[in-house]
């Protein structure tokens, strides 16, 4: 099975479940990735009341059944057919109401009939149901019996782990959520995604970073990590990819690190250029996802993010419109191939050093023409070319942006000039 196929397969078994930044749907998510993908992936459990700087993890929220019927008996919004028709961490609610009540409770889009709307309400208590604007306007006056079966109490805030070690103690860092119901590409292309990556990573016998893989809840999550690994992340992490939005196949786009210039930066730039050369740059100040954390000032982890269609810029984000249909085993693929091409970047990015001076004899190792005439040495110009900045000071990828030649190309040029000994590796 094709890499799209199967991530497509995954995004399916678990987008029915109903997903938020606590509860059983988190743990559901997680034991799915770790039953089904990831065996050596850990499982935490961080309590209620947890202190994470300004923040602190709320009671845990879990939701049997939901609906409103009319007077006549007729479920009218049923949380059964759709998920997102209740607030997110709704509280409880048993009573007859009439119709102008109702609507106080009642969420809609006007600007899209016929969306259902993805609203949350994580830090103050209130209860409501989300609808279609024509569903809304269609409802009649008289009285309604809203219900919603739901619970808020101490309990715990979930998360999943994975730590590949590599020959360096220093780390690569991918991050995604796992807190949205069911939409597709905000938020399952992301944890499919970074669950084919891991599978990836572990094949690997030559990994030179160590990889710390992170499922979390969006911003509560990163916030609670971070406050538990903060000067371990600070100084060990080399660069990091916030994985979100990255299913469809409409476009490609890159958010930068606060910084903008890390490794991971650099990376997801070049990888970027070779992949679609009409992606999408973003600026920081157009951020809205977990590099909000993770690039936050004290933190200031080299956290980058690479995206097809970014979040918020398309019209069925947030909605039940974001469904099965807008992401594709095709749009998977190629997000997974830019994020796996810039960690290849980053993974074996180095410092090519010659090993001799002036230029080295290529004839003798059969890298070049032993008869020079005009027009000669014209296949092996880029071989030249990258032996000339081979000073050491310069990575592989730099000469690669200086000589505006692919990441891939130059690499395996370094990879034969070091099995000749004409370049030494130095990190």
């Amino acid at each position: 099975m094709e890499s799209g196929d199967k991530m497509y397969l995954w995004a399916k078994e678990l987008f029915p479940i109903t997903r938020s930044i606590t509860g059983e749907g988190v743990r559901k998510t997680l034991k799915y990735i770790k039953d089904n993908i990831l065996d050596g992936l850990h499982i935490h459990s961080v309590p209620t009341g947890y202190k994470a700087f300004d923040w602190e993890v709320p009671k845990e929220w879990s939701i049997t059944e939901a609906y409103i019927e009319n007077e006549t008996g007729e479920k009218i919004v049923d949380f059964k057919n759709n998920n997102l028709h209740v607030l997110g961490y709704s509280t409880p609610v048993d009573k007859w109401v009439m119709l102008d009540e109702l609507k106080n409770h009642l969420y809609s889009l006007p600007q899209q009939p016929d969306a259902i709307p993805y609203v949350t309400s994580y830090y103050k208590e209130r209860w409501g149901f989300c609808l279609s604007d024509n569903q809304m306007k269609s409802l009649k006056p008289g009285k309604y019996h809203a219900v919603i079966k739901s619970n808020l109490k101490a309990g715990v805030l979930n998360y999943g782990e994975l730590i590949l070690p590599g020959e360096s103690d220093k780390e690569v860092f991918l991050s995604t959520y796992i807190c949205h119901p069911s939409m597709a590409n905000n938020e399952l292309s992301g944890p499919v995604v970074t669950s084919a990556l891991a599978e990836w990573l572990m094949t690997l016998t030559n990994r030179y970073y160590t990889y710390r893989i992170v499922f979390i809840p969006e911003t509560i999550g990163s916030i609670v990590y971070i406050s538990k690994h903060l000067e371990h992340l600070k100084n060990n992490v080399v660069a990091g990819f916030n994985i979100t939005c990255i299913g469809d196949d409409r476009c490609y786009s890159f958010l930068p690190s606060r910084r903008g210039d890390t490794i991971a930066d650099k990376a997801a730039l070049h990888a970027l250029k070779y992949i679609d050369p009409q992606f999408k740059k973003y600026t920081w100040l157009q951020r809205g996802s977990d590099e909000r954390q993770y690039c936050s000032p004290g933190v200031d982890l080299p956290v980058t993010t690479i995206m097809r269609s970014k979040y918020g810029t398309y019209p069925q984000y947030h909605t039940s419109l974001d469904n099965l249909d807008f992401i594709s085993p095709y749009g998977l693929q190629g997000g997974y191939d830019a994020v796996k091409q810039a960690i290849k970047i980053v993974d074996t990015n180095c410092y090519p050093m010659v090993t001799t001076y002036c230029e080295p004899q290529m004839g003798k190792r059969g890298l070049y023409s032993t008869i020079s005439q005009k027009g000669s040495g014209g296949d092996t110009r880029l071989m030249m070319n990258f032996i000339s900045y081979c000073d050491g000071t310069k990575t592989v990828l730099e000469i690669a942006e200086m000589l505006d030649a692919p990441y891939n190309q130059l690499f395996d040029i370094f990879t034969l000039l070091l099995s000749k000994n004409i370049v030494k590796l130095k990190r």
